[in-house]
């Protein structure tokens, strides 16, 4: 059969006709190479966060909704094209994604300016934008306001706890090797099911730190899953990390990290 690419949906229409007897015999081969799901699309947004203007990623998935959504949090790097990438393929799983830009526009390319960045962040600002883009997911026609959750990486796996500590109506919260909150009336607060990914050999969140949270978690009857890889270190799951991406333990985390999203944000 000849290849296919021709036309926009993959298929061919071929006809053939016959000589002889004025019999025409049309021959029609709908034979499509590959059949894909639409790709998410994606969008540069910006919404109000007191007196500020936040710019973001929307990425809404192809289909009818209403959908789960999920604000998207970016590592202390800022809101670059990896984390854009992260947004977009949860949204192609059927989350409509908000990235969130908590730097105003500056990204990171050496972890000196990332430490600048992160550093000079102010908490209060950073905990209003959170809380601003949950509202804003929660006020689309298109997004179901019973069903959002946050996820993020490194600093923005903080900040995924942050805005569980802050918002009780946030449905799940996905910290990949970010801070911990420790303390038990601040815990209290959180209504939302944690899923936590770590690395056994992050130095800046060591385990006994991980267990100690998930065991005072535990304690107060809170919903929370934790993994530990054993064999990786800080940002094993993005492979910018050249030194520290360990692509296996990436792609077990982005099963898991899926598995727990439809387990509880999809109905």
């Amino acid at each position: 059969m000849p290849e296919c690419g021709e036309a926009q949906c993959g298929c061919r229409a071929s006809l053939f006709a016959e000589d002889g007897m004025n019999r025409l015999v049309v021959f029609v081969l709908l034979a499509c190479c590959a059949v894909s799901a639409a790709a998410a699309t994606g969008k540069s947004v910006s919404y109000k966060s007191g007196s500020d203007s936040v710019n973001a990623m929307l990425y809404t998935p192809a289909g009818k909704g209403p959908f789960p959504a999920l604000v998207v949090i970016h590592e202390w790097w800022g809101l670059n094209d990896w984390v854009k990438q992260q947004a977009s393929e949860l949204a192609d799983e059927g989350y409509e994604t908000l990235a969130i830009d908590l730097y105003r526009g500056k990204v990171a390319d050496n972890p000196d300016l990332a430490h600048e960045l992160m550093r000079g962040l102010p908490e209060d600002r950073a905990r209003r934008d959170l809380l601003a883009a949950y509202d804003y997911l929660a006020a689309q026609k298109d997004v179901d306001k019973a069903r959002i959750g946050s996820i993020g990486w490194c600093m923005g796996g903080g900040y995924s706890l942050e805005l569980a500590l802050n918002e009780p109506k946030l449905k799940v919260a996905v910290i990949n090797y970010g801070r911990l909150a420790t303390d038990p009336a601040a815990l209290k607060k959180i209504n939302a099911a944690i899923l936590g990914i770590f690395g056994g050999q992050d130095r800046g969140i060591p385990p006994a730190d991980v267990n100690a949270f998930e065991k005072q978690m535990k304690s107060l009857g809170k919903k929370i899953e934790v993994k530990i890889y054993p064999d990786a270190g800080h940002a094993f799951e993005n492979p910018n990390n050249k030194s520290g991406y360990r692509e296996a333990d990436a792609k077990d985390a982005r099963q898991l990290t899926l598995r727990f999203l439809d387990s509880n944000l999809k109905k």
